[in-house]
C-alpha cells in the first residue's frame, strides 16, 4: 500500500511533467497553475514555490497571479462551491438573510469551507437569475426564493 508521501511525490511528478510539456509555450503560467490546482485541489505556497523553481520564475510572480485571479485558491475548497448571489436584486430581496441562514446551517462564513470538506461558501456579484431572488447556486443548480431555514436545510441535505 502506497504511503501518503509516495502519493504526494507522484502528484509532484505529474505536475513536473505538465510543466515540462508546456515550458516552450508562450505564457504557460495560467495553464500550469490550473493543472496544479486540479491536481492538489488548491495552490499552497509549497506548490507555488515548486512551480517557480521548475519554471524559473520568481515565486512572487506566481503568488501575484494566484492572488489576482478569483479562480485560484490558496485554501482547500469543498467538494461543492455554494455561490450566493449578492447582486442588487438578490441583495434587496434578502441575500444577507440567506447568507446568514446558510452560514448558521453549515457553520461557515463567506470564503470558508465546512469541516467535512463538502461545501465552500462564496459570494458572487450576479448569477443572472434575478427573477428568483434571492438565489444561490451549487454547480449547475440554482435555488431561488429561499426564505426559510427549512428550505436551506432541505436543499443542502441533498448534497450530503
Amino acid at each position: 500500500m502506497a504511503s501518503v508521501a509516495q502519493d504526494q511525490s507522484r502528484v509532484y511528478d505529474t505536475l513536473a511533467e505538465a510543466i515540462e510539456e508546456r515550458k516552450d509555450l508562450r505564457n504557460p503560467l495560467i495553464e500550469v497553475l490550473r493543472i496544479a490546482q486540479e491536481l492538489f485541489g488548491y495552490l499552497p505556497i509549497e506548490v507555488q514555490e515548486f512551480i517557480a523553481e521548475k519554471m524559473n520564475i520568481p515565486a512572487s510572480k506566481i503568488y501575484g497571479v494566484v492572488t489576482f485571479y478569483n479562480f485560484f485558491t490558496m485554501k482547500p475548497r469543498g467538494k461543492f462551491t455554494l455561490n450566493v448571489c449578492m447582486g442588487t436584486a438578490c441583495f434587496v430581496k434578502g441575500a444577507p438573510k440567506l447568507v446568514q441562514m446558510i452560514s448558521d446551517y453549515l457553520g461557515v462564513g463567506i470564503g470558508e469551507t465546512t469541516e467535512d470538506g463538502l461545501f465552500t461558501m462564496s459570494a458572487v456579484r450576479c448569477v443572472g437569475a434575478c427573477s428568483l431572488a434571492p438565489v444561490f447556486v451549487i454547480g449547475e443548480d440554482a435555488f431561488g426564493r429561499i426564505d426559510t431555514k427549512d428550505k436551506v436545510k432541505e436543499i443542502l441535505d441533498r448534497y450530503e
